[in-house]
């Protein structure tokens, strides 16, 4: 029985159950304390100083066009992130991200709706596809492409191999025209430089436009060919690595070629479980978190540690080769991506790395019996979950 007075909620105060701490009487955001309870409230195993590592697209500007809208998280908002930057873009049906191209290789993630996608490689080959929920594509650098929503519209993120990177700083087809004198594009097609009269003065970037019919009524033969690597990639149709506690679906250049900037991992975890402590080896990781709640300590060496909690919308950091884990604190199961600058996914299982350790050096080192040496496996499991060893929320 609740007996708790009408309007009633719980105020959280900075107090550890080991007495550290005090009550909090001044000016304070309660609803942001009631999300980061671990920034509040840090583990005592938290020491030392590392910069922030989380960053909620909720807190970007939005851009807003006929057609659309987008926002985006680099290392202005973010400035640990030096290797990636992400953009999370919505286009209406018939909404279209201009034809442009990008000094950096895009890799993208669909998570709403059905769009579809049209690029022409360096060599003539072309390409054009529909794609939707759990579908993601990748563009190489220079590539130029464009996206549109279809009957349904849709929403995806956006991710570029450069942190410093903005999609309001792309090379679109509408900006070049509009800084290039007509006569110049007369001599360049061939035509009358009243065929120009009416092109846009300035960068489009998004724009509203009639829902494209079906595919094959788009389709454009060309005489190299299509590209001889596909574009386009289905991760949520892929078979994922389970475990005790949830999935992990990796992408690669290994089973998707043309990806040879970006490595991804797609992970669930069901409540209870959590992805295993490890460390990735070859770069820096860049998170989008999809559905649910979690919380990540990130361990940097020299007793450095600091936890934070994420929810759906928000991206998270690791810095190269830092110690983790991910814990979903929620009801529901957490979903969220890894991503990488690197043409390969990597990662070393703490677990793992002990068990093919000889036995008699890590009793030694870290003071432990036949407990925990007998409970080690020499296979890696990315998420786990022990009966009777989980978290559930209290």
């Amino acid at each position: 029985m609740d007996n708790k007075p009408e309007g009633y909620y719980y105020v959280p105060q900075p107090i550890r159950n080991d007495g550290a701490g005090g009550v909090d009487k001044g000016p304070r955001d309660i609803m942001r304390d009631l999300e980061n309870p671990d920034l509040l409230v840090p583990p005592i195993t938290d020491a030392g100083l590392l910069p922030n590592l989380k960053f909620s697209f909720s807190d970007t500007h939005m851009t807003l066009n006929n057609g659309g809208w987008s926002r985006e998280i680099t290392v202005r908002d973010l400035p640990i992130a030096t290797t990636l930057a992400g953009v999370n873009m919505s286009l209406t049906p018939g909404g279209v991200r201009e034809l442009h191209w990008h000094q950096q290789a895009e890799w993208s993630y669909m998570l709403l709706g059905h769009a579809r996608i049209t690029a022409v490689d360096q060599n003539g080959h072309n390409f054009i596809a529909d794609v939707g929920p759990g579908d993601l594509w990748y563009f190489p650098p220079g590539i130029p492409h464009s996206i549109q929503g279809l009957e349904d519209g849709c929403e995806f993120l956006l991710v570029f191999d450069d942190g410093h990177f903005s999609d309001l700083n792309t090379l679109s087809i509408s900006d070049w025209f509009a800084h290039t004198p007509k006569d110049v594009l007369s001599s360049n097609f061939g035509v009358p430089m009243s065929a120009f009269n009416h092109i846009p003065k300035e960068q489009v970037y998004i724009y509203q436009d009639k829902i494209p019919g079906p595919i094959e009524t788009q389709q454009v033969q060309s005489p190299y060919g299509k590209i001889p690597q596909t574009f386009k990639h289905s991760l949520l149709a892929q078979t994922p690595i389970k475990t005790p506690g949830g999935s992990v679906r990796i992408v690669d250049s290994t089973n998707f070629p043309v990806s040879k900037a970006i490595a991804a991992a797609l992970v669930e975890i069901e409540p209870g479980a959590m992805r295993e402590l490890h460390w990735h080896p070859n770069n820096d990781e860049w998170q989008y978190y999809l559905q649910g709640t979690g919380r990540m300590t990130v361990f940097a060496g020299n007793g450095t540690a600091r936890t934070f909690d994420y929810r759906a919308g928000d991206v998270g950091y690791v810095p190269f080769a830092n110690g983790h884990y991910i814990e979903n604190t929620g009801t529901e199961t957490l979903w969220f991506l890894e991503i990488f600058k690197s043409d390969r996914f990597q990662d070393v299982s703490l677990n793992q790395w002990m068990a093919l350790t000889p036995s008699e050096l890590v009793k030694s080192n870290l003071h432990v019996g036949s407990e925990l040496l007998n409970a080690l496996r020499k296979e890696k499991w990315p998420v786990v979950k022990y009966p009777g060893f989980s978290y559930y929320p209290r």
